[in-house]
């Protein structure tokens, strides 16, 4: 999950995921229960509509709520309230949802959907990467009304793994910057070195020093300028 809003840490609220279970993002007038909830209602077996539905049709304030899941098995549901502030829309394709609110152009969703699709179909990058692409193109096509503040980007495993510190592969924010998309870009291509670095650590343990230096080599490559990936690949 990826979002972007003129908001102060917008990752401390919208963004929930769960490994093997699902994923939820709740936003507009936001109430943060949908987060948690929504994924306890898709663990017990429930479909992401099947709990979108329970959970929206217990909330007396569900005209100005925006809430988007998708299930570990790619089922996707999303609901805009009839009272979110325009322009405010959705799109619910194959395994995924696009949404937004306070934009300041009724096209972002639908950039964001064919950003996110033709990322999808040209098989290169990973998640991480498509859903960036989503981000900027909604940016492009005029993103929140009120201007950019903060981001965040969240992916865990699709199967859990039973060691949850394993399962998360992205939980990264930006809680105020003034072009938090590139500073989020930056933090992704740090953390990508660094997991490379980890990869080293770990053939250091089993002894295999010569691929711990071709790991730690790699790591270096892909963060340049960062002294402490250099320290550990000399």
């Amino acid at each position: 999950m990826a979002v972007q809003s003129h908001y102060f840490s917008v990752g401390s609220a919208v963004p929930w995921a769960e490994p093997g279970v699902g994923a939820v993002a709740t936003q507009s007038f936001v109430e943060i229960s949908y987060g948690p909830l929504g994924l306890q209602l898709m663990k017990r077996g429930k479909s992401a509509a099947e709990a979108l539905h329970e959970l929206i049709g217990k909330d007396a304030a569900q005209d100005v709520r925006q809430v988007a899941m998708v299930d570990a098995q790619g089922r996707a549901a999303a609901h805009t309230g009839a009272h979110c502030i325009a322009m405010a829309g959705q799109h619910v394709g194959q395994g995924y949802s696009v949404q937004a609110n306070l934009m300041a152009d009724s096209t972002v969703w639908g950039a964001m959907a064919a950003a996110y699709e033709k990322a999808l179909a040209s098989g290169t990058g990973d998640l991480a990467d498509h859903l960036l692409a989503a981000l900027d193109a909604a940016q492009s096509a005029g993103g929140d009304i009120r201007g950019q503040q903060s981001c965040a980007l969240l992916i865990v495993k699709g199967t859990a793994s039973g060691r949850p510190w394993e399962d998360r592969l992205f939980d990264l924010r930006v809680e105020d910057h003034d072009h938090p998309l590139a500073e989020l870009r930056r933090l992704v291509a740090v953390q990508r070195a660094y997991r490379k670095s980890d990869e080293g650590d770990k053939l250091v343990e089993k002894k295999d020093f010569e691929g711990a230096a071709r790991a730690y080599a790699e790591s270096a490559r892909l963060a340049p300028g960062n002294t402490e990936l250099l320290f550990w690949q000399a």
